[in-house]
């Protein structure tokens, strides 16, 4: 019997939260990043990327957090939401990733790294996202 092993590449995910209590709103306001590159090029997306070598995927949502919005938080604010594996969730291959979340007082991003634009999106009046990004979002109870 042959045995065929599927290149599997790691990832993490940020749902970064603010409150918002603007009349006739949810109550929370979600970080977005545009892409600036393939796949999904000018489409919104949660902030995140590859874990590093040696780096915890908390760690790495973080980083990835810091470097495509200027946000900084500490890693340990950080609280899973989930695991997003689905095969075909991402056009490159095979991708798996560790979404958290995170409630932060509303804070100016500034896009970074890979992401042309940042900004915050009320949870109820979202643009279309990229890859399962609504599907991470529809798992979240605040």
């Amino acid at each position: 019997m042959s045995e065929t092993f599927e290149s599997i590449r790691y990832t993490a995910d940020v749902v970064l939260l603010t409150g918002n209590r603007g009349a006739g709103r949810l109550p929370f306001d979600v970080l977005l990043i545009e892409r600036g590159w393939a796949p999904f090029k000018g489409q919104w997306a949660l902030p995140g990327g590859h874990v590093d070598p040696g780096e915890t995927s908390r760690d790495a949502a973080a980083r990835e957090l810091a470097e495509e919005t200027g946000i900084q938080v500490d890693a340990s604010v950080l609280r899973q939401l989930g695991v997003y594996d689905a095969p075909g969730r991402d056009p490159r291959g095979r991708y798996v990733t560790v979404a958290y979340v995170a409630i932060v007082d509303r804070l100016v991003p500034a896009a970074g790294d890979d992401a042309a634009a940042a900004r915050w999106w009320p949870l109820n009046d979202l643009p279309e996202l990229a890859f399962d990004h609504a599907d991470i979002l529809a798992d979240l109870t605040v």
